[in-house]
């Protein structure tokens, strides 16, 4: 292929992948940066050779004049009674040092510059730093990791260590001031204040990281804390304008206190005799959205799964064949209880290797961020409690999709002709998917909360109170979630609701009813992806819906059957 058309081609893949960006929510697009990397490190290879090559040609003419000239000035006349040496010492000045110049002006930047200008375009953006950066607050907060520990890279089954500089330290603290998140500006400026302390070669400033650490602790209330490390801050730099303004507002805040406690004392009104001293880090986490926060990051990190002895007795395993499938009578599934009310099993060996990377293969390219349904109006938007990528697809893509489809039908007994398109995910840098419901919930049940409704579809339904209206084939009725990759450290799928975490394994699959048999909702399968703390997470799932299954789970007798 001519290098002209290579770059034809390189770059319109590469508009082809900067369509949906966002790197930082898929692990899988983000393995194209690695490549796009080594790419600049061989260019750069390249200039530096071109550049060496240029100098050495330079200091060996160098060398030689060097002798020339030192031997032509011991005796300038007797050098120049020779005619080939005032014919030479003529040339040289008129045409050699004309080339020498050409050749010292010379850029040898240029291939450096057009590959670096070519693929900058395609670079991470501002808001990929930023999402990546709060990715790593949100591990640093699901599973209880100070930022020393982040900051040394002290994770559980890494294969390659990395660490954070003052620096990087300093940009995350920055991130989140930016955002007005103070509780992780004081974490992270205190974890670069210590690194820098402790000698750290880098070109942020003490008195950069002092700045943005005492107003944050002062937006926690910590009065003294604030003074110190303004104190501090002016000591280094007593030109800092904000800092001496700072300390003025402070000492003024702190008399004023010191003038209503003694009001108070005064007027014989109960009082606390010493100021309350908040040590570093001691800072609480604020409240958020959430309100099963605390349990989802639990089960998020293997704690509170309520799974008794009692509990354990009722799950058993066994061979599947889908109510004797005449399919599976041969080669039945091996399926496996998980939970036992609500009902969620796991079966083996349902996706091959191969299987995987077809379907990975396929879905990579479509791979966009994946949105959420706003509750109030409708329409599809991102959200950060939902960080992945994903991707539909039909049957007419590749005969894998059909037989990995076909063979969920015959695993739950459920027909696809009425099921949603196979959805592919890939989560990213502290992917995720926070609590939610995959079913529709009735419009006019008023005993839930609507801003919790979180329905993850690719259909615009607009103004449709019903979700599904539209498809004509009901709610949700059930989830077959595969698992599609091996997860290093965390990317547990949990139910806050009863506290279940089940964990992902390459190959398996997950199904649950998310109605009952009467088609209510079942409340309890709300249900919540954690984040991936170490690895690159895979799923497909297939939703099932109501229409068509009527006679294949018929209604029970209760409204809870």
């Amino acid at each position: 292929m001519k290098p002209w058309l290579q770059l034809v081609f390189f770059t319109s893949i590469f508009l082809i992948w900067r369509t949906e960006a966002e790197f930082f929510t898929s692990i899988g697009q983000m393995t194209d940066l690695i490549y796009a990397e080594k790419d600049l490190v061989q260019s750069l290879k390249e200039y530096i050779r071109a550049e060496e090559n240029k100098l050495s040609q330079i200091k060996s003419w160098a060398e030689k004049m060097d002798v020339l000239t030192s031997k032509s000035t011991s005796d300038p006349e007797g050098y120049l009674a020779h005619p080939v040496n005032a014919y030479k010492l003529v040339k040289r000045l008129n045409t050699d040092w004309l080339e020498l110049e050409n050749l010292v002006l010379q850029d040898t930047t240029n291939g450096f510059i057009a590959n670096l200008t070519i693929q900058r375009q395609f670079f991470p953006t501002e808001e990929d730093e930023t999402g990546a950066a709060k990715a790593l607050m949100r591990l640093q907060d699901t599973y209880k990791l100070d930022p020393e520990t982040l900051s040394r890279g002290n994770l559980p089954g890494t294969k390659y260590r990395s660490s954070l500089t003052v620096g990087d330290c300093f940009g995350m603290g920055k991130t989140a001031y930016n955002d007005g998140d103070y509780y992780h500006t004081v974490l992270w400026m205190e974890q670069a204040l210590k690194q820098h302390d402790e000698g750290e070669d880098t070109t942020v400033s003490k008195v950069e990281i002092l700045d943005y650490l005492s107003y944050a602790v002062f937006q926690f209330g910590d009065l003294h804390r604030a003074m110190e490390l303004t104190r501090r801050l002016i000591s280094l730099d007593s030109t800092h304008e904000r800092a001496g303004s700072n300390l003025r507002y402070f000492e003024k805040l702190l008399e004023k206190e010191r003038e209503e406690k003694e009001k108070e004392k005064s007027m014989n009104k109960t009082m606390t005799t010493t100021e309350p001293v908040v040590q570093s880090g001691a800072y609480e986490r604020p409240l958020d959205y959430l309100p099963e926060r605390d349990i989802y990051e639990a089960l998020c990190r293997g704690e509170g799964v309520k799974m008794t002895p009692q509990r354990q007795k009722r799950l058993f395993c066994r061979y599947h064949d889908g109510n004797r499938n005449p399919h599976l009578l041969i080669a039945p599934f091996k399926e496996e209880d998980e939970w036992d009310s609500p009902h969620i099993v796991r079966y083996y060996d349902v996706m091959s290797d191969e299987e995987i990377e077809k379907i990975k293969q396929l879905a990579k390219p479509r791979l966009a961020r994946a949105t959420v349904r706003d509750p109030k109006t409708g329409v599809l938007t991102v959200a950060s409690y939902r960080v992945s990528k994903s991707s539909w697809l039909e049957e007419d893509d590749d005969p894998v999709v059909a037989k990995v489809n076909q063979r969920m039908q015959q695993i739950t007994g459920l027909t696809v002709k009425t099921a949603e398109l196979l959805q592919v995910a890939n989560y990213g840098m502290g992917g995720q998917y926070e609590p939610h419901f995959d079913f529709s919930r009735r419009p006019f049940d008023s005993t839930l909360k609507s801003e919790g409704n979180r329905l993850a579809t690719f259909l615009n339904y607009k103004d449709e109170p019903d979700a599904f209206k539209r498809l004509g084939t009901g709610n949700r009725v059930a989830t077959f979630l595969n698992y599609m990759s091996d997860v290093e450290a965390g990317g547990a799928t949990v139910f806050p609701d009863f506290g279940a975490a089940i964990w992902p394994k390459k190959g398996t699959a997950v199904f649950w009813y998310n109605l009952f048999r009467s088609g209510e909702g079942d409340y309890r399968t709300r249900h919540a992806a954690c984040p991936v703390l170490v690895g690159c997470k895979w799923v497909s799932n297939k939703w099932f819906h109501e229409r068509g299954n009527e006679f294949l789970r018929p209604c029970g007798r209760t409204e809870v059957d």
